[in-house]
């Protein structure tokens, strides 16, 4: 995925702060490494960008794959980061396989509007297959529930309450494994649930959030 469908939420949190949209190598449409980058590197990387923006700590948002990068990036690097926000965060450990994945994700396309489900499609084709299944592969092994009880700051873990891929009680785990967290839902919603209401997406980052960064 990409940039595009982060767009709607992107502009509502940049009403009240200082908002960066990355896209990541091999995704939107950026050129591919010629070698596998596994989530670690990936999260080196991110690290390293939000190094050079002088921001001071940030709040990190990530969205179903992307929540597995900002917990990491979080454990790599809890000096540059002052809360972790993991929207639909995958993958749900009841159901860790690529057909499992494929399912739910199936099922998700039939609860987004339209205009989702195209910035879903075109951006799956933009990525392509073969960087596609190098990535999932990463996505379907790393433990993201091992990892947020590493994390040494707060942990926002946000779903829609019609998502299929993050399910609720995987979200709880999620929550409950971390040391400082909170969950919150968003009514009627599937899993991209900060396209379909950025606005109460973005009021639940603001609310949870802007204590643990205001001076």
């Amino acid at each position: 995925m990409s940039h595009r469908y982060l767009a709607r939420l992107h502009d509502a949190l940049a009403t009240r702060r200082a908002v960066f949209s990355i896209d990541l190598p091999g995704f939107g449409g950026l050129p591919k490494p010629g070698f596998d980058v596994d989530i670690a590197a990936m999260s080196r990387a991110l690290g390293e960008l939000i190094g050079t923006l002088h921001e001071g700590p940030v709040v990190l948002v990530g969205h179903s794959m992307g929540s597995q990068w900002v917990v990491e990036t979080a454990v790599q690097r809890p000096d540059s980061v002052a809360h972790v926000v993991a929207m639909g965060p995958v993958a749900d450990v009841s159901d860790r396989s690529l057909t499992g994945q494929a399912v739910a994700l199936a099922v998700d396309s039939m609860r987004e509007p339209p205009g989702i489900n195209a910035i879903v499609f075109t951006d799956y084709l933009r990525c392509g297959v073969p960087w596609y299944l190098m990535q999932v592969r990463h996505m379907l092994t790393y433990p993201i529930e091992e990892r947020v009880a590493d994390l040494r700051v707060p942990l926002l873990v946000v779903r829609g309450s019609r998502d299929p891929i993050a399910g609720l009680a995987w979200c709880r785990r999620l929550r409950d494994r971390a040391a400082s967290a909170q969950l919150v839902q968003i009514p009627g919603r599937a899993h991209v649930a900060q396209q379909s209401s950025p606005r109460a997406v973005a009021s639940a980052i603001l609310a949870c959030t802007v204590p643990a960064v205001t001076p």
